[in-house]
């Protein structure tokens, strides 16, 4: 399900960060991915979508990553294992992009299935940070959100970069995309913060 890739300019970057960071988004891609199937949720689609084009660039980072490290062939057969676990990461990606599908591509699944998971405790979502909204320029630290509303802030999505589990002292700036996991209730406070339509945080 990959789409082409965009030009990439070559920057070098150690193997072991790529690997982590193609693990980390991978993760996030499934929860998101089963989310989005399961309460039809085409946002959190859309996120993963975004994230899959993200280890795409990746895996294509690694491979030349691979390349240029392999001098002879010792090196390569080294290398043969990074190569496998890179390609095995980036199937997994692209299964959370099918799974994806069954929402961007109105396939949908049977209602029973759909009315089960709705009484989950936990879910996830996705808001986008207004200008004026009291979450912005504030650290995850400052706002407190899991002892507030039982809500936690798992990722970011900064223009095209991505944090995965935040730090404390990350700020939250306007136009951040906010990945949260929470119970019905707060996710729907947290989403009218996020939105500016709630102007206060509550104690």
């Amino acid at each position: 399900m990959s789409h082409p890739l965009e030009k990439i300019e070559y920057k070098p970057i150690s193997v072991r960060k790529l690997l982590v960071e193609m693990k980390n988004l991978s993760e996030l891609m499934i929860d998101l991915a089963y989310s989005a199937a399961l309460f039809n949720d085409k946002e959190l689609a859309e996120e993963v979508l975004e994230l899959e084009n993200r280890v795409d660039v990746l895996a294509y980072l690694l491979n030349m990553e691979i390349m240029i490290a392999a001098r002879d062939s010792k090196d390569a057969e080294a290398l043969v294992g990074v190569s496998v676990v890179a390609s095995a990461t980036d199937k997994i990606s692209d299964a959370a992009a099918d799974i994806a599908a069954v929402v961007t591509q109105k396939i949908g699944i049977h209602p029973i299935v759909s009315e089960i998971f709705r009484k989950v405790e936990e879910r996830l979502t996705r808001v986008k940070v207004y200008e004026d909204s009291v979450l912005a320029a504030k650290t995850i630290d400052e706002l407190d959100l899991a002892a507030r509303m039982g809500v936690d802030i798992i990722a970011i999505r900064r223009n095209k970069e991505w944090i995965i589990d935040p730090e404390e002292k990350e700020q939250i700036k306007p136009g951040d995309i906010l990945i949260a996991r929470g119970a019905p209730e707060g996710i729907k406070e947290f989403k009218e913060l996020a939105e500016a339509k709630l102007k206060k945080l509550e104690d």
